[in-house]
């Protein structure tokens, strides 16, 4: 199957045309609102935070999320200061192996998720956290996100760290105890920090394709919620998995 041109869904297909005769008419960003759901709100950060190792140079880390369609969540961290890399892939299966196919036939429980190396002296996992919750995608929506439906699109930390999975788990109950969404959060945390990286024509698949419909809809107005609520933490020239081949 051709990500870039075929619907992963019947929804996403439909929103495929639409967002075509959007695109025809001149009335795409007029409409955007209303097909990328409620507007971001910034968050406020976690209230404990894993402590620094000191001055100078720090070790780069590992975080690993889940939040629907990778593209997005690719995207908009790609954005982010601090970020060395973010690579779009497969987490939290039962399968030895992961690919496109695979997994979106939903039997092998992984998710799509992107796998982000940052640097802790720029940004710490407290504040990637707060951007994933606020930005990057609902956690109040059960395997699904927007248009797409299945456990692989489910909300998921996947902590790489006894020290993540303890701040993130903090963290989901500061913002319930907080009532900071109308509805539960879903966002599990899983044990499997397993990553399989997805095939070269996912990579990017924002920055190469900023007019391909589904990214206008659902992905484009994101990194703009990023730069408009976090601007102290938004880069403009996105760190890119190919500037690493």
């Amino acid at each position: 199957m051709n990500a870039h041109i075929t619907p992963r869904t019947p929804l996403r297909g439909a929103l495929h045309i639409l967002a075509g005769g959007l695109l025809l008419g001149g009335l795409l960003w007029q409409t955007t609102a209303l097909w990328a759901g409620e507007q971001a709100v910034r968050l406020p950060p976690p209230a404990q935070e894993i402590a620094s190792t000191g001055q100078g140079p720090q070790i780069p880390q590992k975080a690993i999320f889940a939040g629907g369609c990778f593209w997005g969540v690719q995207g908009v961290f790609q954005h982010v200061k601090g970020v060395q890399s973010a690579v779009s892939g497969y987490s939290g299966g039962t399968a030895a192996q992961a690919s496109y196919s695979i997994v979106s036939s939903g039997r092998t429980q992984h998710a799509e998720s992107v796998e982000i190396t940052y640097d802790p002296a720029q940004v710490s996992y407290g504040r990637l956290l707060q951007i994933f919750f606020s930005v990057v995608h609902d956690p109040t929506q059960l395997n699904r996100q927007g248009p797409d439906v299945g456990t692989q699109y489910r909300s998921a930390i996947f902590a790489t760290t006894p020290a993540q999975w303890q701040m993130a788990q903090s963290y989901v109950a500061q913002l319930d105890a907080a009532r900071a969404f109308a509805r539960p959060i879903v966002t599990r945390l899983e044990h499997q920090p397993s990553f399989f990286p997805a095939e070269a024509y996912h990579q990017d698949f924002m920055t190469e394709h900023p007019r391909h419909p589904y990214i206008v809809i659902n992905d484009l107005p994101k990194v703009a919620q990023l730069q408009q609520l976090f601007p102290d933490s938004y880069r403009g020239d996105p760190v890119l998995v190919r500037q690493g081949r």
